[in-house]
């Protein structure tokens, strides 16, 4: 059997007032996103050739003693800005095994302030490496804002797609958490790669959508290198069909040029399904020793938007797959601590935490 072809979006029809150009866009929009919840994306405007120089800057803070690298640490903000340490995130299905990584998160957006006042933890102000790390935040800002115009280009395609209102999907991320992350897949050893451990296991994203501008795999040597093997990479498995009961896992293997756009679970629940949140892994090469850099920027809903199926895709069946409502804040919290990122403790500010006030009036009376 044939191995399925991921469709191609053009940016550029997205923007074009040709008609059968945006039609065009929403053909490919509603194959690639309803079946492998993945969608290559051209005529976009982030410079890859800048990715090169940006993972560089990014290896000299990696190689940095690790006494320097905590100071860039911020565990009490649930690691979303800064440095996140190896075996600290694991995928929600891992198991528990955490993934083979470091990672370094900044937002490109600035941030809301009314927001941020209700949800400090998601909207932490970025830290950035001291000394300096030339080229790394200037070329890191870069590379986000870039990403998340993409975005917001393919949430008005995917409207429209949808026969929605064009600004329902950009209207509902105004203000939202967006992140990019870089993040640095570490060497295996000959053990690790003779029991085929994952760089990344499956899992789905539960934030709207995100976009991946491409990595660099590098040599034991240290040094830049195309994949060793034509079995690393990412890998995302298809909507399940009775053919298929268990979807089909498809090699995400990208164009040149092109971006790899994801859908995330906040997309999946507001559609009722009709677009698919991606469940994807990041394989390692067959080959001890080897390592890859790479980046992801995270749109996120605004964290008071309401995370239910729209109005078209409400029926008896979408209701019952995704209730009740949740506020998106209350969503990136609970999957925060499910993940490893945020505590347990984080869950209580999901209730009324002012019983203890009673406690406190109750004994002042004894």
């Amino acid at each position: 059997m044939s191995e399925p072809i991921i469709p191609i979006v053009d940016l550029n029809d997205v923007a074009s007032n040709d008609p059968l150009a945006r039609l065009r866009a929403s053909a490919a929009l509603c194959e690639a996103f309803g079946t492998y919840g993945l969608v290559h994306v051209t005529g976009h405007r982030v410079d890859q050739a800048a990715l090169r120089p940006f993972y560089d800057a990014f290896r000299s803070f990696v190689a940095r003693p690790i006494e320097k690298k905590t100071e860039c640490l911020r565990a009490g903000d649930w690691y979303q800005r800064g440095w996140t340490p190896p075996n600290t995130e694991t995928a929600v299905v891992a198991g528990g095994q955490p993934d083979f990584k470091e990672c370094y998160f900044a937002s490109p957006a600035p941030r809301d302030p009314s927001n941020a006042a209700q949800y400090p933890e998601l909207y932490p102000e970025n830290v950035w490496p001291e000394p300096a790390v030339s080229g790394f935040k200037e070329r890191y800002l870069a590379l986000g804002s870039g990403l998340h115009d993409a975005g917001v280009q393919l949430l008005i395609a995917a409207a429209r797609a949808l026969d929605l209102p064009e600004d329902t999907f950009a209207s509902i991320i105004e203000g939202g958490a967006h992140v990019t992350r870089v993040l640095d897949y570490l060497p295996l050893t000959a053990g690790q790669v003779e029991s085929r451990v994952l760089w990344g296991e499956e899992h789905t994203d539960f934030n709207l959508l995100t976009l991946l501008p491409g990595g660099q795999f590098y040599n034991p040597e240290g040094q830049p290198a195309p994949r060793p093997d034509d079995h690393s990479g990412l890998y995302v498995r298809t909507r399940a069909t009775d053919e298929h009961p268990r979807g089909r896992r498809v090699r995400g293997a990208v164009p040149d040029g092109c971006l790899v756009a994801q859908v995330g679970q906040q997309l999946e629940i507001l559609t009722g399904g009709r677009f698919l949140a991606t469940p994807h892994e990041i394989t390692a090469p067959g080959v001890p020793g080897w390592s890859r850099l790479s980046s992801a920027h995270f749109v996120h809903s605004a964290p008071n938007a309401v995370l239910f199926p729209l109005g078209p895709f409400q029926n008896d069946a979408t209701i019952a797959a995704y209730a009740p409502p949740v506020l998106a804040g209350t969503y990136s919290i609970k999957t925060l601590v499910d993940i490893g990122l945020a505590p347990k403790s984080a869950l209580e500010k999901l209730g009324y935490r002012h019983y203890d006030r009673l406690d406190a009036l109750k004994s002042a009376e004894r």
